[in-house]
């Protein structure tokens, strides 16, 4: 079954996709100057990353304790 149609791995693949995207702003914030477009999307999921980011480390962690132990 692909991601898009088990919830639990769709929550994952954007959980994953946050993380991701706010790690390579924070390294790298040239590749995601532009707010328009496809990159635009990378740039938002960073800017949640950052805004948000002791719910997406709960989320993280959560994630990872049900993979492990589900």
């Amino acid at each position: 079954m692909s991601a898009l149609f088990n919830f639990h791995s769709f929550l994952t693949v954007i959980l994953l996709g946050i993380c991701s995207c706010t790690y390579f702003k924070m390294q790298f914030p040239a590749i995601l100057d532009q707010k328009t477009g496809f990159r635009g999307f990378f740039w938002k999921a960073a800017g949640i990353g950052e805004r948000l980011s002791p719910w997406v480390a709960a989320g993280c962690f959560m994630m990872g304790v049900s993979i492990i132990f589900f």
